[in-house]
């Protein structure tokens, strides 16, 4: 009895031993982290608000985590050369990527991508999002959505509404617009937002989709008149313009989000420990005050929210396409 005690004794050690050991190390990997500079690769070149926006969010990160947050700029048809980048990467917390709405917007338009969001992101956190902005020339006749509604039911097919290029978020967003209005406009895609302004001003379109961060220079000169935003709730950002949802538009929403992922298979304890690190971050007085100047809410989100958010995006993404008849590409 003496000896069976011992070796029940004895083996039982030994398969505690590994287990002791694997629960030791998993916490030290997490302490570990980040050993060495991590890179952050952008689906577009500098200078939009989404590289701004990772380029402020990763010098905080770089001070609160001890190591360099690197921005890597990698444009590329439908974010496809940087999400490359990160789903073949080793899943060790060293190379990170950020996606968005624009994200939602490529599965939407595309018969098939080389890479499924759902599936190959490890989702950690939002750090923005902005809600869209219709807007006109301060000259322009229209001084409430209801009149340019108005106008466009009384002359069908004679209004323009600019966008950036076919197949992005606001050029969906502005099919959207068409759609609850139910109005007959042309929705003109432009390359740029600048473009769209100039549109504007002369007049070849009479209304512009777009998002805060692109034309509020514009607006604080007095050039561009914001008749709404794309919104259920009031924006942080311009508080005395009305929703879209106020003015009828029940459920109008069009909101762009930058966000931060990781290779699936990234440990959840790295996972975890970037996105408590993102929450402070975002939270930071400064960093409310850099994002309000570009017409950002700072929100931080957790992976979970984050994979809904997306899958929220594309379904109502795929019903935009679908009734607007929008060619797949």
């Amino acid at each position: 009895m003496t000896n069976e005690f011992f070796k029940r004794t004895r083996r039982g050690l030994l398969l505690a031993v590994p287990m002791a050991i694997a629960f030791a190390v998993a916490p030290q990997a997490q302490a570990a982290w980040p050993e060495k500079p991590v890179r952050i690769v952008l689906p577009f070149g500098a200078g939009g608000v989404g590289d701004v926006t990772a380029r402020i969010v990763a010098e905080k990160l770089s001070t609160i985590l001890g190591q360099r947050f690197n921005i890597e700029n990698m444009p590329g048809p439908a974010g496809i050369t940087a999400a490359r980048a990160v789903i073949t990467a080793a899943p060790d917390g060293y190379t990170l990527g950020l996606l968005s709405n624009g994200t939602a917007a490529a599965v939407a338009t595309f018969n098939k991508l080389p890479f499924d969001p759902l599936k190959d992101f490890q989702m950690v956190s939002t750090m923005g999002q902005f809600d869209a902005i219709l807007a006109v020339s301060s000259k322009s006749e229209f001084k409430s959505l209801g009149d340019f509604i108005k106008a466009a039911k009384a002359n069908p097919g004679k209004l323009n509404v600019g966008t950036i290029a076919a197949g992005s978020t606001q050029n969906l967003g502005a099919e959207f617009f068409k759609s609850v209005a139910d109005i007959n406009v042309a929705i003109v895609p432009y390359k740029n937002s600048p473009d769209i302004v100039v549109g504007l001003l002369r007049n070849d379109v009479q209304m512009m989709l777009d998002f805060p961060p692109s034309v509020m220079g514009q607006v604080a000169s007095g050039d561009l008149r914001l008749l709404a935003t794309a919104a259920v709730k009031r924006s942080q950002v311009y508080p005395d313009v009305p929703t879209g949802d106020e003015q009828g538009l029940k459920g109008f929403k069009v909101y762009s989000w930058n966000a931060i992922f990781a290779p699936k298979g990234t440990p959840k304890e790295i996972v975890d420990k970037l996105n408590k690190a993102i929450h402070e971050a975002v939270a930071m007085k400064d960093v409310q005050e850099q994002f309000a100047k570009l017409g950002i809410e700072g929100y931080a989100s957790t992976p979970e929210e984050l994979t809904q958010r997306l899958t929220d995006d594309i379904a109502n993404l795929n019903s935009v396409v679908d009734k607007a008849g929008i060619q797949r590409k």
